[in-house]
């Protein structure tokens, strides 16, 4: 048995009295005549911030009316229920706590309040996060939220206009829609009127009343638009990428966007699930369009091209979901094994084909290795094989890209730099990427016509061949345009002047020797 030690009453009755509450005060007449335990910031000394001052003073203004009512209207022996407020602190801190106020008729009239803390100590948030950094919160937060996440979108209609009491009601909502926030620094202005608050899932405090509440300290009658949508279970990547989503429609539509973020979460979580299964069945085909010299107009090699569905449309959406999802490793590997399949084939022997992969895919050394993995008991497939690597923007790493590369050329595979001329680094990724081949964006292609673009797309090729890098030109649509290719020296073209993609990589029979142009590059294979 452990025997209690000897204590008076009032340690007794204060250490009770802190088992329920963090913060415990005494008003009088409006005024804070004592008060003691954990205040809005952890290290302060709650005595010396809050006794002798009003407690107007140190309630947020949205709350102050409430708390104003509840002492009115409190009788000896009565208690309040928790009251949500929000409390201040010297250099613009701000914290949400639960208040109860308690009339004990022997301290009359002095009346006895405890608080709560039920949210984090924030600063002033005149610079709220905007919806990439919301994002970016978003990321850290699933790591270390215990409870779940709740994201809520807030609209406030009319707060943007000019006058003192609209701006002075909007730096309030700002700080209290951050002191709501999941850490008390969560939360996004999307715009004058527009917000989105990351949430902890436990916490059902109404931003709309907080709204409504910070108007009326102002004369204001503010009418707030909310919805919130729940987080749950979903996994980091599905859980980013529908924010991301309803952000783009929160600009747009204001809180309206936040009602569909349950469906449009469930969506997503059901269209990864099918993306994921469409891999791993193999449930798609792929179709080959020839890249041809444009000396003889005979295939060089082909490019791998995806349809799901049975159909005949390029599946972009798909795609770009699995790159937000990260789905494209197990993707670009399930292609080139059916690339490779191809390649086996009788009367394809000849044939080259070129792959597609995401610059994602190159983040780690798994596609590479499993390439390679797929490549082992024929080595011979490898030179036949190219990877064009796509969306170059995406190279977190660019050395670390370039060492994954480095390995598939060492190994025999060759490889494409796509969609160049249209990223701002570009350049850079030619300069740090070793490749064999480039591929010149289309949009130079369709703007021929303008000087600028063929000025353009001639420094390009004449970039290119200084670095003895082959040039392929795609959206080859017209003879005037393939002859203006060839006159600035491109060496491939593709596009529908040259064929359609097709079900086979068919190769023709090359031209004679004496018919390609001077200058005419016949390399890889």
């Amino acid at each position: 048995m452990i025997e209690a030690r000897p204590m008076n009453s009032s340690a007794r009755l204060l250490g009770l009295a802190f088992a329920a509450a963090d913060a415990l005060f005494e008003v009088a007449d409006g005024q804070v005549v004592f008060a003691i335990g954990g205040g809005v910031v952890a290290d302060a000394d709650l005595a010396a911030c809050w006794t002798g001052r009003a407690l107007d003073e140190l309630v947020d203004a949205a709350d102050r009316a409430a708390v104003r009512d509840a002492l009115a209207t409190l009788r000896p022996g009565g208690r309040t229920a928790p009251l949500a407020v929000a409390m201040r602190a010297d250099g613009g801190w701000i914290r949400r706590g639960a208040l109860r106020l308690f009339a004990l008729p022997e301290l009359a009239p002095a009346v006895s309040g405890a608080i709560v803390w039920t949210g984090a100590a924030s600063r002033s948030a005149a610079a709220l996060l905007d919806g990439g950094g919301l994002l970016k919160r978003l990321t850290s937060a699933l790591d270390r939220a215990a409870q779940g996440l709740a994201v809520e979108f807030v609209e406030v209609p009319g707060l943007d206009a000019p006058d003192p009491p609209h701006q002075r009601a909007s730096a309030t909502i700002r700080d209290r829609l951050q002191a709501a926030s999941w850490e008390g620094a969560s939360a996004a202005a999307l715009g004058a009127d527009r917000f989105a608050v990351l949430r902890s899932a436990t916490d059902v405090e109404d931003l709309a009343a907080i709204v409504r509440a910070a108007g009326a300290a102002e004369g204001l009658d503010l009418s707030p638009l909310t919805s919130r949508g729940e987080l749950a279970d979903a996994e980091a990547a599905v859980a980013i990428r529908t924010l991301r989503l309803a952000l783009d429609e929160c600009l747009k539509d204001g809180a309206a966007a936040g009602a569909r973020f349950d469906e449009r979460l469930k969506r997503t979580v059901r269209e990864a699930d099918r993306f994921r299964t469409l891999v791993r069945e193999r449930d798609f085909t792929l179709v080959y369009q020839p890249i041809v010299s444009l000396a003889t107009r005979t295939p060089h090699h082909f490019e791998a091209l995806v349809r799901f569905d049975g159909g005949d449309r390029a599946p972009a959406a798909s795609i770009s979901m699995a790159e937000e999802l990260g789905l494209t490793e197990a993707f670009d590997l399930a292609v080139a094994e059916q690339a490779l399949l191809e390649l086996r084939r009788a009367g394809s022997t000849r044939a080259r084909i070129a792959v597609n992969v995401s610059a994602l895919s190159l983040a780690s050394d798994r596609y590479v290795q499993g390439l390679l993995r797929m490549t082992d008991l024929d080595p011979t497939l490898r030179p036949r094989l190219m990877v064009e690597v796509t969306e170059t923007a995406a190279l977190a790493d660019v050395d670390a890209a370039d060492r994954r590369l480095a390995a598939l050329r060492a190994a025999g595979v060759h490889v494409c730099l796509d969609d160049f001329g249209v990223g701002a680094a570009s350049l850079d990724h030619l300069r740090r990427l070793g490749v064999d081949l480039v591929k010149i964006d289309g949009s130079f292609v369709r703007n021929l016509a303008d000087p600028r673009a063929r000025t353009l797309a001639a420094a390009i090729v004449d970039l290119c061949r200084e670095l003895k890098v082959p040039t392929v030109a795609e959206m080859v649509e017209t003879e005037a345009q393939d002859a203006a290719l060839g006159a600035l020296g491109v060496d491939f073209g593709q596009g529908w002047l040259y064929g359609r993609p097709g079900p086979r990589p068919i190769v023709l029979e090359p031209a004679p020797a004496a018919a390609r142009r001077r200058g005419e590059v016949v390399a890889w294979g």
